[in-house]
């Protein structure tokens, strides 16, 4: 029997930076959430692929019921700013679940970019203190551009302060924002923010637990094991929330500052939304979202990617 060829929706980074809103996948996350914690979701444990002293490659897959199957392949090599790349590279496939198969390719990078953030803003929106009103973003890259673009779909902020160790690309990121600036002074900015973000691949802390205000939320989406952008001192002190329980298993299944601690010091972000465990307890409480990366998150923005590209008729079908 002659094999009938598959067509697959190829879908760009330019398409999916227009046709995904923000807001919509801050929603379609939080529902996301809600079924990572109420077990619907499947996301098995991620393996991991080393390049030595390149980088690395991770697999990601995850599907629930109503949803086209999600893989994604991202890979983490840091020393491409000097090839004048962008340092994570990722591709997104999609599958029927009906058949099996293949629907779509997606640029990963972009994606990525996009659902993390969202979930990201999402921790702010839970979790942050109603009268927060600046905040911090760390970093230069595709994360810091997509914080600051999103946060203001989690409050009013009267300000986005944006620091990064090259202050032209923090001036680039912060020209395109309503009420960002860029900032020099990292530690005064930090004491002043009521919200901090963190998109670094720094593998020692970027800032000090001491420059974080009572009070102040925290997010983290930093991936460097063994290394963090976080002081452990700022874990230690925060109440701490994270995606799935597997976040506290070792790099590269879960995240490398939280490896040994003891679960029960957190609380997943689903149940909060949830209502089964409480978020921000009062207001002098510093609170922290660290993210390890979770193939929902990927699985969900990619299935909205889809849908939106099917009904603006974008995207190049090819047959394999």
């Amino acid at each position: 029997m002659a094999h009938s060829p598959t067509p697959i929706l190829a879908i760009s980074g330019a398409d999916i930076m227009r046709l995904v809103d923000p807001a919509a996948a801050i929603d379609a996350l939080a529902e996301g959430f809600k079924a990572l914690s109420e077990g619907t979701v499947q996301a098995p444990p991620r393996p991991k692929v080393d390049v030595p002293g390149k980088g690395f490659s991770l697999a990601m897959l995850a599907w629930t019921p109503g949803r086209m199957i999600g893989l994604k392949t991202v890979n983490v090599f840091h020393d491409n700013h000097k090839l004048g790349l962008e340092s994570h590279q990722a591709l997104v496939s999609l599958f029927d679940a009906e058949t099996g198969a293949p629907v779509a390719i997606l640029d990963g990078a972009s994606l990525t970019g996009i659902r993390t953030a969202a979930a990201s803003v999402l921790s702010v929106r839970a979790l942050a203190r109603d009268a927060a009103r600046t905040a911090l973003v760390v970093g230069s890259g595709v994360q810091a551009r997509e914080h600051a673009r999103q946060l203001h779909l989690a409050r009013p902020f009267e300000e986005i302060l944006i620091f990064a160790r090259n202050g032209e690309l923090a001036r680039e990121i912060a020209a395109g924002v309503p009420k960002a600036k860029a900032v020099t002074d990292l530690e005064a900015a930090a004491r002043a923010a009521d919200v901090i973000c963190l998109t670094t691949s720094s593998a020692t802390p970027v800032i000090e637990d001491a420059w974080v205000r009572d009070g102040c939320h925290v997010t983290s989406v930093g991936f460097t094991p063994p290394g963090s952008e976080l002081p452990t001192a700022l874990i230690d002190r925060a109440g701490l929330f994270v995606e799935a329980m597997a976040a506290f298993s070792p790099a590269p299944v879960g995240c490398a500052e939280l490896a040994g601690r003891d679960p029960a010091g957190g609380a997943e972000l689903g149940h909060v939304l949830l209502g089964r465990k409480p978020g921000r307890t009062c207001e002098r409480q510093v609170t922290l979202y660290k993210s390890m990366g979770n193939a929902m998150e990927d699985m969900i923005v990619a299935n909205l990617a889809y849908d939106a590209a099917k009904r603006a008729g974008v995207g190049q079908e090819i047959a394999l």
